[in-house]
C-alpha cells in the first residue's frame, strides 16, 4: 500500500511538470506570437492597435474594479470596414494594455455600433445586484437589410450587460430600448449617471443635432430635448457625442462640456472633433458659445469619447488615431488603425473665453528613459541639430519664445520629414506632412499643410512632440494647441532640428526614448 502510494505521487508529480512544461511552452508561445504581431512595419509600440483586422471608433469606455475597459469598433475578417463588431481590450495603468476576446457580435436585429457603457452601482436596471453591480453597454444597431431597402429607420439602440467585469456579455431580451421614427442617423449613445436629478442621461447624434434622454432604469428612456441644428459646424453628420462636466482650473466655477464628432467639415479636412462649452440642467444643453472650437486641429483624432467611473476625477480621452478621407487605404497589411495616446481633458478661461487642453496621462512618463537633456538654454545663433538611431520612439518636450518664430524638423536619410512651424509673429502653426514618406494612398493625405490660430497669454510655451512607428501627437502650451497625425515613412526619421532666430533659445530641453508596451 505504501509503494502504491509512492508510485502515485510519483505519476502525478510526473503529470503536474509536464502541465507546467506545456502551460509554460503555451505561454512562451504567446509571448513569441505578440512579439510577431507588434513587430510590422508601421506597428505603433506606445499607442493601443488591435493585434489583427480592422479597428475604428472607441467605445464603451468605463473604469470597474481596478481596470480601464476600452472597447472599440472592430471587423474581425478583414483590414477593412465591414460588419461591426466591439472588440475589447484593458488596461490598469492606461499605458499597458490587455486584448480580450470580442464582446459583442451583430444579431437578428443588426450590426453593433459604436456606443458607451455604465456601472449600474445602484442596480437600476435589475441586471445584477447591488453587490455584484452589471457593467452595462448601450449601442447603436445598425439593421444592414434596413437600409440596403431604402429605409430610413435602420438604427435603434440596445444594450447588453456583463456580471463579470467585462468578460462575458448577455444582451437585453427587449432591445431595442429606443427605437427610430425615420431619422438615417441616429446614433453613437454617450450615457452617465446625473447625480443631481437621480437619471441616467443618454445623448445620441441625429445627422446634424444631438438628441437627449432621460431613464430610471437604462431601459425606458424619454426624449427631453435637441441641441445643435443651428450652432458649430456642419460640414458633415455629426457623431459620437460626449457630455460631461468639468471645473475650470483657473477660477473653480463648473461648466458641461459637450463633444461633437463631424465627418466630413474639420478644419484641415476630413474627420474632427469640436466641442461645445455650456450649462446642463438635466433636461437641456445651453451654450453662450460664438464660434466653433475644435479639440484638435491635426487629421487622425476623430470619434474620441471620456471614461465614465474613473476614481481619481480625471476626464479621460480616447480619440480614434485616422481620418474617413483615407482610413480604409493606410498602407498597413496585418491590422489598420491605432488609438491616441489617453489624454486628460482639462477646462480653461481667458479673456477670449472658454477652451479646452488636452494632454498626455502623468502615467505616459513612466516607459520612457532620458536619452539627452539639457539644463541650460541651448543657443539659436545657428539650428540646434541631434542624430539618434530613430526618432520613432521619442517623447521631446522643450519651451521657446512665443512671439518669435521657430521650425521643429525630424527627417531621415532619404529625404523623409516632418516639419511643425511655430510662427509667433503672426500667430499661426503649421504642421507638414507632404513628405513624410507614404503619402500617395490618397490625395488628400499630403496634399496640404494643416494651420491653426496661435494664442497664448505665455512669454515661453512648452513643445512637446511624441513620435511612434506611425504617429506624430504635437502639443503646445500645455496642450491648448494640439495636432494629431499619422505617418508613414519607409525609414525611421534620425535627425531632428530646430531652427530659430539668432537671438532665440531652446530652454529645458528634454528627449525620452520609449519602450515598447508589448514587450514583456
Amino acid at each position: 500500500m505504501f509503494l502504491s502510494r509512492i508510485s502515485l505521487l510519483l505519476l502525478l508529480l510526473v503529470l503536474f511538470t509536464q502541465c507546467k512544461e506545456n502551460n509554460q511552452a503555451v505561454d512562451e508561445e504567446k509571448i513569441s506570437t505578440n512579439e510577431l504581431a507588434y513587430s510590422e512595419p508601421f506597428r505603433p509600440q506606445f499607442h493601443y492597435s488591435p493585434p489583427e483586422k480592422w479597428m475604428n471608433d472607441p467605445n464603451g469606455l468605463v473604469y470597474h474594479d481596478g481596470t480601464y475597459h476600452l472597447f472599440y469598433q472592430y471587423y474581425p475578417e478583414d483590414i477593412v470596414w465591414g460588419p461591426m463588431h466591439w472588440g475589447h481590450a484593458t488596461s490598469s495603468d492606461m499605458i499597458h494594455w490587455e486584448n480580450k476576446p470580442i464582446a459583442l457580435y451583430p444579431d437578428e436585429l443588426g450590426l453593433i455600433f459604436s456606443g458607451s457603457a455604465v456601472i449600474d452601482t445602484k442596480n437600476t436596471s435589475g441586471f445584477g445586484t447591488e453587490d455584484n453591480p452589471p457593467m452595462v453597454a448601450i449601442y447603436t444597431y445598425h439593421l444592414m437589410e434596413g437600409e440596403k431597402a431604402g429605409r430610413k429607420d435602420f438604427q435603434t439602440q440596445g444594450i447588453a450587460y456583463s456580471l463579470d467585469n467585462g468578460n462575458t456579455w448577455s444582451k437585453y431580451e427587449g432591445n431595442p430600448v429606443i427605437g427610430n421614427e425615420g431619422i438615417k442617423d441616429f446614433r453613437d449613445p454617450k450615457v452617465f449617471w446625473h447625480e443631481e436629478s437621480s437619471k441616467w442621461i443618454l445623448v445620441l447624434v441625429a445627422g446634424d443635432h444631438a438628441k437627449f434622454y432621460n431613464s430610471d432604469d437604462l431601459k425606458e428612456w424619454t426624449l427631453l430635448s435637441e441641441f445643435g441644428k443651428d450652432i458649430g459646424a456642419h460640414g458633415g453628420v455629426w457623431e459620437c457625442p460626449d457630455l460631461f462636466k468639468l471645473k475650470i482650473d483657473e477660477t473653480g466655477e463648473e461648466k458641461w462640456v459637450l463633444l461633437i464628432s463631424i465627418n466630413p467639415g474639420a478644419p484641415n479636412g476630413g474627420s474632427g472633433t469640436q466641442y461645445f462649452v455650456g450649462e446642463f440642467d438635466g433636461k437641456n444643453f445651453v451654450t453662450k458659445q460664438a464660434g466653433t472650437k475644435w479639440l484638435d486641429y491635426g487629421m487622425d483624432n476623430y470619434a474620441g469619447v471620456t471614461y465614465n467611473n474613473v476614481p481619481s476625477g480625471e476626464r479621460i480621452f480616447i480619440g480614434w488615431m485616422s481620418n474617413w478621407n483615407y482610413a480604409r487605404n493606410t498602407p498597413t497589411e496585418v491590422w489598420r488603425s491605432s488609438m491616441t495616446l489617453p489624454r486628460n481633458i482639462s477646462l480653461h478661461k481667458n479673456k477670449e473665453g472658454y477652451f479646452i487642453k488636452n494632454y498626455p496621462l502623468k502615467a505616459f512618463g513612466k516607459i520612457g528613459e532620458t536619452a539627452f537633456e539639457s539644463v541650460e538654454s541651448i543657443s539659436l545663433e545657428k539650428p540646434f541639430e541631434k542624430e539618434l538611431d530613430q526618432y520613432n520612439d521619442t517623447d521631446i518636450s522643450f519651451m521657446v519664445d512665443s512671439s518669435k518664430n521657430y521650425a521643429i524638423t525630424y527627417s531621415n536619410s532619404i529625404g523623409e520629414q516632418v516639419c511643425l512651424q511655430l510662427l509667433g509673429e503672426s500667430k499661426e502653426l503649421l504642421f507638414d506632412r507632404t513628405r513624410s514618406g507614404i503619402v500617395d494612398f490618397e490625395e488628400s493625405f499630403g496634399k496640404a499643410i494643416q494651420k491653426q490660430k496661435y494664442t497664448t497669454e505665455n512669454k515661453k510655451v512648452e513643445v512637446r512632440i511624441i513620435i511612434d512607428a506611425s504617429s506624430v501627437e504635437v502639443f503646445i502650451d500645455g496642450g491648448k494647441h494640439v495636432f494629431t497625425n499619422q505617418v508613414f515613412p519607409k525609414h525611421p526619421y534620425t535627425r531632428l532640428e530646430i531652427a530659430g532666430p539668432a537671438n532665440g533659445t531652446v530652454d529645458n530641453l528634454r528627449l525620452n526614448k520609449l519602450a515598447s508596451i508589448w514587450r514583456p
